[in-house]
């Protein structure tokens, strides 16, 4: 059996995967000694259908194959209200199918082997060792625009304090959210496994009277990253198909799109007007969606120029979204999200 020169030998011997071979996820000629011959019918991604892994693994694979990580629903959905309904329909054939789709994670891509990324991939994890969990090597190679950078401190310069702590993604985001729950959701933002800051920091616990009295004042009014997130987190501008894209550094509060009555960080992400006119979408219902996005920025300290100042948002109003820093030629949308705190009275 050919078992190919990027196969670790302990790989092999201790673990129990490949107990049943390599063609039994792979397919091609196991009986054969040349090369060639055994790669033909080779299936170079089987984990891309989640039934291989349920062969052994049903319960996960059944889940999975729903979560969003494997139908990267979310990319979808979250564009497709801009489109009429013959738009849709173009966009799912010439742009989600052929292009989205390819973001999606198989089981091999966190489990055994970087996820392929315009076919570019960090490679076999550990020597194609199946691994539980190895987030710089997984999660970090496609949430490393953003996500990852925020977190480790490479982008924003100070590290979130719970990557200070020493935690990583899976001590937030548990195996529940990863596989998902065997429910179809159309963003993450539907799904009922998700990180909440009150699992760790419950309302009422704190350790000072005056982090407690601050707390309960703006409890179900702002968002704890509205308050504890730090002042540089990337934003993206100018997305245009196949023109690549501009990024910068800042910090905006605003009306969350999803619940106007709520205050929290967003998060420019800019489908601009002519993003899909490559492919003939000229995005008929574009001002139905604005172009700021709720967002939870993994740049969290305990201490923020906001934290130990009212008046840096009841006077200054630092980071508040107004209407000369809406992008030129955006949604009408984004009006609804300016919010102007009021003065504190003395």
């Amino acid at each position: 059996m050919y078992k190919g020169l990027v196969v670790a030998r302990e790989a092999l011997a201790d673990d129990d995967h490949f107990s049943r071979g390599c063609p039994s996820c792979h397919k091609g000629d196991e009986k054969a000694s040349d090369k060639d011959q055994a790669h033909r019918g080779l299936v170079k991604r089987p984990s891309d259908d989640p039934a291989v892994c349920g062969e052994c693994h049903e319960e996960i694979a059944e889940t999975y194959a729903k979560a969003l990580h494997f139908t990267v629903a979310g990319l979808k959905n979250g564009v497709m209200g801009r489109f009429s309904a013959s738009e849709k329909k173009r966009f799912q054939e010439a742009v989600f199918e052929p292009s989205c789709r390819k973001c999606h994670a198989s089981c091999g891509d966190c489990h055994v082997k970087g996820p392929l990324l315009d076919n570019v991939t960090t490679g076999l994890i550990r020597g194609h060792a199946f691994v539980r969990k190895d987030e710089s090597k997984t999660c970090a190679f496609c949430h490393g625009g953003r996500v990852h950078p925020e977190f480790t401190g490479s982008y924003g310069v100070i590290p979130d304090v719970h990557h200070k702590k020493g935690m990583t993604c899976m001590d937030c985001h548990k195996m529940e959210e990863m596989h998902g729950d065997g429910n179809a959701y159309a963003t993450w933002k539907e799904r009922k496994i998700r990180p909440s800051c009150a699992s760790c920091h419950p309302p009422g616990e704190e350790k000072s009277d005056k982090a407690r009295e601050a707390h309960a004042k703006h409890q179900g009014i702002l968002t704890c990253s509205a308050c504890h997130a730090l002042s540089t987190y990337r934003n993206c501008r100018n997305c245009h198909l196949g023109k690549g894209s501009e990024s910068e550094a800042g910090f905006i509060l605003g009306r969350s799109p999803r619940n106007k009555d709520l205050v929290t960080t967003l998060r420019l992400i800019p489908a601009v007007r002519d993003t899909f006119a490559a492919v003939g979408i000229r995005m008929e219902n574009y001002d139905a969606l604005p172009n700021y996005w709720d967002t939870v920025p993994h740049c969290t300290c305990k201490l923020t120029e906001r934290t130990g100042n009212c008046q840096m948002c009841h006077l200054v109003k630092m980071g508040f979204l107004k209407k000369s820093d809406l992008p030129e030629g955006g949604s009408k949308a984004n009006e609804g999200l300016i919010y102007a705190p009021r003065p504190i009275k003395e």
